[in-house]
């Protein structure tokens, strides 16, 4: 009976954690997304909203809020909390209709430089593909990453030739909202 009860513990362990590392975080808001903004049993205030440059939207009675980096709940409950002061107990939700924020760059020597939309994941390889490839004069040891970070910017260096050949994998980088490809 005991060993039962270690073997079902040692079970539900590895399953939590198997569930723990599945979990994606959640989508944060970027500058160009579009999110309808709806509070229940107020029709005047339901409205699609683009998130603007500096990360904010601006919603009625509640004018500007910033909602950049935040996830859908989050930002709901930020304008909910807002809401407050006019509507007793507001019920708020927030719909992502578009993701056009959330996009990055590749930049150089390749066929289709330019913004890469991120409908899902996407690594170095992925936006390179998507770009359509190096061209015949692309330095394939100088291709970097440059990340946006509070206060400045990160430059990632990718091994492509340790990438193309599968011996590597290390610098396939899960490409963020805001990265630049560079591709000399």
């Amino acid at each position: 009976m005991i060993r039962h009860k270690k073997v079902l513990l040692l079970a539900c362990s590895l399953w939590v954690s198997a569930v723990s590392i599945a979990a994606e975080p959640a989508y944060q808001l970027n500058p160009g997304d579009a999110v309808l903004v709806s509070v229940w049993r107020e029709d005047a205030l339901q409205k699609e909203v683009r998130v603007l440059p500096d990360g904010s939207i601006t919603f009625p009675l509640v004018g500007r809020v910033e909602v950049g980096g935040l996830s859908t709940p989050e930002a709901a409950k930020l304008i909910a909390a807002r809401l407050k002061e006019y509507i007793p107990d507001p019920n708020v939700t927030l719909v992502i209709t578009g993701i056009e924020g959330n996009r990055a760059y590749v930049l150089g020597k390749v066929p289709k430089p330019g913004p890469v939309i991120m409908t899902g994941p996407v690594t170095v390889l992925q936006a390179l593909s998507m770009a359509g490839g190096l061209d015949k004069f692309a330095d394939e040891g100088a291709i970097k990453v440059v990340r946006p970070k509070a206060g400045g910017q990160d430059i990632l260096l990718v091994d492509y030739k340790s990438l193309i050949s599968g011996r590597d994998m290390k610098s396939n980088l899960l490409l963020k909202s805001g990265d630049t490809l560079i591709v000399p």
